[in-house]
Parts: structure tokens; C-alpha cells; sequence
């Protein structure tokens, strides 16, 4: 650890503004790459392995991108442990006994970076809207960032009546089918928001109870994530046609938000009337393709493993390499699934370089 400070209030105000040239990314990008370097002895250690210091990174994207399953193998972190520090871990649905861990000394940033994300991409100029969550709360889950994620919705943008219908019991069908009735007959747009894996229980027994609704024009459903063995397997075609077909929300208004534990900025798309839909991120987040044993970004035009560089990750690593294949896209990407056969490969050989070189 060194004594330099995280530069917070630069971020603050980096993601408060309506958008950055490429300079002003970069800039900035490279004075947190530098703060990391000089704060975290693994990430430097792994840095300097691949051959990149503070002298020689000279934009975003020659910053080495650190796997994501580092965040399981040690404490990424440039701040010292603090007693009030939340800690984000990852759903833990491979092994259980092997959860990545993301510190957070204070949570302003990735609350400035949800809210001014979210309010341009999912809320579209509402500013409020009734909401029906399909998550538990952060009381039954204080390690989820997706609890915390819908519960800074729910408090930055859902209006008086806003909900949760999912406990560690289960989906309060009851009270959500009532719920979606009263906003049928107020004629006021609703936000449903929550893990894809919980729409699949809802259709399910939409589909059971031979139930349908028809919300009223401006009505919303924001879905994250994957069915993580918590749902049957939907294709994704199938997935959103079901949810338009039964709540009467138009596909284009169907929305998913890609994000995960290692990140403190999400990605959104506009809608999902074809899909694969294009994810793309607000000016503060900023993605690329690349080989996963080598690092280096595939060829223009090739698909590759996604290695995104979020200034909100101020204490940990700003830029990561994830397990999902992505390919490019006019204004963002596709995410096209996990990695498999050779990336897969590739991105376990990133994971046990960190490590070693981490530990050297």
C-alpha cells in the first residue's frame, strides 16, 4: 500500500459530466492505472510480468486487463481494510467455497455510477416510476451487488407504493399479481426489475395460472444476469417474447443490464426487440476484444474475450478481464456467451499467470 489517496472527487466529477473526448478518458484512466500500480503489489507485480509500467502504458487500452477470477484467488484492493467497507461477492454458483470479493471502502462512486447510468438507459427522462422488484433485499443479502444495484433503484426512482415481491421464501405471486392488476387499472406506467432467473418463475406461472396482463404504455421490465441453475434455460428470443406476450410490455422496452461483481459500471442495451441485442456503456467505461493468453486485442472485426476498463473501479483493478465472448458492434458490442475450448483455456492460463506472478 502507498499513502497517495484514490482520487475520488476527480471520478465524481468525471462521471457528473455529460461525456469525455478520448484525451479526457485516457487521462484519466492512466492516473488511476497509476495509483493501482503504486497501491497493490500483486497488480503490479502481474503488470510488470506482462511488461507494462507507469512510464510505458500510454492509453486505456494498454493497461493489462486482470482476470476475473483473480478477485476469488486474492484481495485486490489499494486501501486498507476498514471495518465499514461493503464487500460485493460473486453468486458463488461454480464452487461455492470460492467467491470473488470486491472491496469498497465507500460506495459514492458506484452510486454516482449506477444512478447517472441508469436514469439515461433504463428510466429514459422519468424521473420516478412505481416498482416491483424481483430480487431479495439487501437485509437478506448485504454481499449482493445486485441487491444493492435494485435497492439505489428503488430509492433513486421508484415512487410511493415501490416493492419488493422476492424473499429467501420465495416470489409473492399474490401480491405481484395484484400489483400488476392495480397498475392496469391506473393506467400508470410500472417497472418490473429483477434477475432473469426470477421472470422465468414468473412466466412459468403466468403460464400455469392462465394468467395475463396488458401494462399500461411506458411500462418497463429491466432483467440482469443469467438463469445461474436458480431457473430452466431460456433461449433468449423465447425469453423476451414470453415476458411481452404475457405482460403486455413491448420487446423494445424489455431491457437487460449486463454487469457483475467486478465491476462497479453496468451496460445496457436499448431494448430487445432482436437479439442478440448491442450492450454499451455510459463515457466513463470503456470495453475491448482481446486474446485471453496473450492480452493483446484480436484483430478489428474478431470476436474475442471482453476486457472492460471501468474508472469506477477505483480500489480494486480499473480494468478486468472477464469470460464472455463479445463481438463487435456499431455503437457497442454483443455479449455471445461463455467462453468455451480454447478462450476458455486461454482465460484459466491469464488466471494462473496472475497468480504466480502475484505470489513471486
Amino acid at each position: 500500500m502507498n499513502n497517495v489517496a484514490p482520487p475520488v472527487a476527480e471520478l465524481l466529477e468525471f462521471i457528473a459530466q455529460d461525456g469525455c473526448t478520448d484525451e479526457q478518458f485516457d487521462q484519466l484512466a492512466l492516473r488511476l492505472f497509476a495509483y493501482q500500480y503504486g497501491a497493490s503489489a500483486p497488480y503490479r507485480s502481474f503488470c510488470q510480468r506482462r511488461g507494462a509500467t507507469v512510464r510505458n502504458v500510454k492509453t486505456w487500452s494498454d493497461i493489462p486487463a486482470v482476470p476475473i477470477d483473480a478477485f476469488k484467488a486474492m484481495e485486490l484492493r489499494c486501501e486498507p481494510a476498514r471495518p465499514d467497507e461493503r464487500v460485493f461477492m460473486t453468486s458463488g454458483t461454480t464452487r461455492a467455497d470460492m467467491r470473488g470479493r470486491h472491496f469498497h471502502p465507500h460506495l459514492a462512486v458506484y452510486d454516482l455510477s449506477m444512478t447517472r447510468n441508469f436514469a439515461a438507459r433504463v428510466m429514459q427522462g422519468t424521473a420516478q416510476l412505481p416498482m416491483g422488484i424481483l430480487f431479495p433485499d439487501e437485509v437478506a443479502m448485504p454481499n449482493s451487488s445486485l441487491a444493492h444495484y435494485l435497492a439505489l433503484a428503488k430509492s433513486a426512482f421508484g415512487s410511493e407504493g415501490s416493492r419488493y415481491f422476492m424473499s429467501p421464501q420465495g416470489i409473492d405471486l399474490d401480491g405481484l399479481w395484484r400489483q400488476l392488476e392495480d397498475a392496469e387499472r391506473s393506467g400508470e406506467p410500472y417497472a418490473l426489475l429483477g434477475a432473469s432467473f426470477s421472470f422465468v418463475h414468473v412466466i412459468d406461472a403466468l403460464r400455469r395460472e392462465g394468467r395475463k396482463f396488458r401494462l399500461p404504455p411506458g411500462s418497463r421490465i429491466l432483467d440482469t444476469g443469467g438463469y445461474k441453475g436458480q431457473s430452466r434455460e431460456l433461449p433468449l428470443d423465447t425469453f423476451y417474447a414470453e415476458l411481452s406476450a404475457l405482460l403486455g410490455v413491448p420487446r423494445s422496452l424489455c431491457i437487460n443490464m449486463y454487469g457483475m461483481t467486478e465491476l462497479s459500471t453496468q451496460f445496457y442495451d436499448n431494448g430487445n426487440a432482436a437479439v442478440p441485442s448491442v450492450k454499451s456503456g455510459p463515457h466513463w467505461i470503456r470495453s475491448r476484444l482481446v486474446d485471453p493468453a496473450t492480452g493483446r486485442t484480436v484483430p478489428a472485426g474478431e470476436r474475442g474475450i471482453l476486457a472492460h476498463c471501468d474508472l469506477g473501479n477505483f480500489n480494486s483493478v480499473n480494468t478486468i478481464l472477464t469470460e464472455d465472448v463479445g463481438e463487435p458492434a456499431e455503437g457497442g458490442f454483443l455479449l455471445l456467451g461463455r467462453a468455451e475450448g480454447a478462450q476458455a483455456k486461454g482465460c484459466s492460463l491469464a488466471v494462473e499467470e496472475f497468480i504466480q506472478s502475484a505470489r513471486s
